[in-house]
């Protein structure tokens, strides 16, 4: 097997995530923070360091690290939290439909409004469109880091600047870019939301969302806390107030390893493997004849891109690759927008994406796979 679906999921994890995480469902039975116990305390304190070791890799305070299920809940959350009735949002035409759809739907009550900006292969024109659509009840920009089916990274520190400039909100959409770009709320970014189970190397189920705090952001859902018992009223503090009922305790301790190894590793390191792999993957693929590459690949590129082979839709091509040992996505991505943008709408792409295991060798024996269906 030959895995290089690490766009949507990284596999396998770090020996020490799986270790961590096994530690954690057998020594961290207890609720975190919601007795006076010995358990509970250990358990609120394993939490409470992989909290900080998240905060720590994204430069923000302990306390505004929130765990989540995954990027989407995060992205909803700041979202869904941030909007007010009669309020505007920009994103971008290379949106995951995590952003897409939760925009879409504010749309449709409160009189809320949204407006796509074209992203130019010129970050000076990408970054003028975003500016150009700014409107006078402009809340928020919310937009990827970087495209999960073509790999382009958006200029999010420019678009981060305008934000500051004009007091908007922004909101990153860091899924395809935490772990392989050094993404930081010192970038002036608002509010940072990420998958665990993707650069990060945590497990499946896990998400962040971190904030500068800057923003007051509505609650999509209430509950229990295990503090301010004695309230009706959700905590206004964090991370009390984004994380009702019991978090995904063995999840979060193993998401903390994770950002540990991607830490150890250094994203630099992480991105200039897979970028290298990616580049010769590309280039040889542009070689075949009936291959179709979906944009170029270069250092304006997150380590992974888009391909097809022509006369076939990708999810044949995908089916074909798996009954020889590759596993890679085929089909829309979840992201409606960039495959209108590319036209693939019809087709869909197959996306290639190595991780920090991914070997040369088993890249040359999937050109040498793809050369034969080619054929």
């Amino acid at each position: 097997m030959v895995y290089l679906d690490n766009a949507a999921t990284t596999y396998p994890k770090p020996p020490a995530v799986i270790s961590k995480s096994s530690y954690a469902l057998v020594n961290y039975g207890a609720n975190p923070g919601r007795a006076g116990h010995k358990l509970s305390m250990e358990t609120a304190e394993a939490v409470y360091r992989a909290r900080k070791q998240c905060a720590v890799f994204f430069g923000a305070r302990t306390e505004n690290v929130c765990f989540m299920l995954n990027c989407t809940q995060a992205l909803n959350t700041a979202i869904k939290g941030i909007l007010t009735p009669n309020s505007h949002i920009i994103t971008s035409d290379l949106e995951h439909n995590a952003v897409f759809r939760p925009v879409t739907a504010v749309s449709k009550s409160g009189g809320i409004t949204f407006s796509i900006a074209e992203v130019s292969e010129n970050d000076d024109k990408t970054v003028e469109n975003f500016r150009r659509l700014i409107k006078p009840n402009t809340k928020a920009i919310a937009c990827t880091a970087a495209s999960n089916v073509t790999g382009f990274i958006l200029p999010y520190k420019r678009i981060a600047a305008i934000c500051r400039e004009k007091n908007i909100c922004f909101i990153l959409d860091a899924a395809q870019g935490a772990g392989v770009l050094p993404i930081s709320l010192e970038d002036g970014i608002n509010i940072i939301c990420a998958a665990g189970h993707k650069g990060l190397y945590g497990p499946m189920g896990t998400g962040l969302m971190i904030t500068d705090g800057k923003y007051r952001l509505k609650t999509l859902i209430e509950g229990g806390t295990g503090s301010a018992s004695s309230s009706a009223e959700q905590p206004e503090f964090l991370p009390d107030r984004f994380e009702s009922g019991t978090i995904n305790t063995s999840g979060a301790i193993a998401l903390g390893e994770g950002v540990k190894f991607t830490a150890n590793k250094g994203i630099s390191s992480i991105y200039e493997h897979e970028w290298q792999l990616c580049r010769y993957a590309h280039q040889q693929l542009s070689k075949i004849p009936k291959i179709i590459l979906y944009g170029d690949f270069t250092r304006k590129n997150v380590p992974l891109f888009s391909f097809n082979i022509k006369g076939m839709t990708s999810e044949q091509t995908a089916a074909k690759l798996s009954e020889n040992g590759f596993y890679l996505r085929g089909g829309l991505h979840c992201a409606y927008l960039a495959h209108r943008k590319l036209g693939t709408l019809d087709t869909g792409t197959v996306r290639f994406a190595p991780s920090v295991y991914t070997t040369k060798c088993e890249v040359n024996a999937f050109v040498r796979t793809v050369k034969k269906l080619a054929k």
